[in-house]
């Protein structure tokens, strides 16, 4: 990664809420070209909801997030449209049209926001197969894909428009160590040979310390570490530690603290 390189995002001050409850809490996030972020930290705080204001799926409660040097939130829906154009989404389902074959599911982005003919059309997302090694599968049906090729296939989708930002959540969750190794291949390859950058929301230790330029570590809805795989291998923050060397936080009560929360008028999740 350059350090000198231009930012592709950049989240100033990001606060969200849930009803009454914060999710995010004055989170400042920067990717820049042609940089992999790996985002991590325990079940909610606040990952998906990071990517989704990214997206522009989530309106803010306060702050701004410049995508491509455009506040997200602030543009038209046409503006909006276009820009979404150049980021490409790999979930972690997969998200492939069940009633559509893998083909099918990979062109269809180009269909709903291009002119290109249907000859073009099928030869570019055969391409695109191929990229994932998916080469002479565009006829299969999600349903008959073993989970590694629903990743494989989602991501030919995703980069399918050679989008500027690419991002992945749990890309791989569910998958055998070799097969999970074979998608960080994939990702390294795709930020090297076409330039992407990436925002991968994972759980995998080993997969964000291959792949990773740096990582930030969410907690609480609060930005507690951003850092390089080196970086956050020394880091001394209990938090981080925690999370790193998969230890529990959950924190023994009393009989009576129990009871308390339990019947008290202003019982919230903490």
């Amino acid at each position: 990664m350059n350090n000198n390189a231009e930012s592709v995002i950049n989240v100033k001050n990001l606060v969200t809420h849930y009803g009454s409850r914060k999710i995010l809490d004055g989170v400042d996030f920067e990717v820049k070209t042609g940089e992999i972020r790996v985002v991590m930290g325990g079940s909610g705080s606040g990952k998906s909801t990071l990517l989704w204001h990214i997206l522009g799926l989530h309106e803010p409660s306060e702050g701004c997030v410049e995508v491509l040097g455009k506040d997200i939130h602030k543009i038209s829906f046409n503006e909006q449209l276009q820009l979404k154009q150049n980021m490409g989404v790999s979930f972690q389902s997969g998200a492939l049209f069940s009633s559509m074959n893998v083909g099918e599911n990979v062109a269809l982005p180009l269909r709903e926001f291009t002119d290109l003919d249907e000859n073009t059309i099928r030869i570019i997302s055969r391409m695109k197969l191929e990229v994932v090694n998916l080469g002479g599968f565009h006829k299969l049906m999600p349903s008959q894909l073993s989970g590694g090729m629903i990743k494989r296939a989602a991501l030919a989708r995703a980069i399918v428009m050679d989008p500027k930002l690419l991002f992945f959540d749990e890309p791989s969750a569910g998958l055998d160590p070799v097969v999970a190794s074979e998608i960080d291949d994939l990702i390294l390859s795709l930020r090297d040979t076409m330039g992407m950058s990436m925002v991968v929301v994972t759980h995998e230790l080993d997969s964000a310390y291959k792949i990773a330029d740096r990582i930030t570590v969410l907690d609480q809805g609060k930005n507690l570490f951003t850092g390089t795989v080196k970086e956050i291998k020394q880091c001394k923050i209990k938090r981080v530690k925690d999370l790193l060397e998969r230890r529990s936080r959950h924190e023994l009560v009393t009989s009576d603290e129990y009871l308390k929360r339990l019947t008290e008028e202003n019982y919230t999740l903490s």
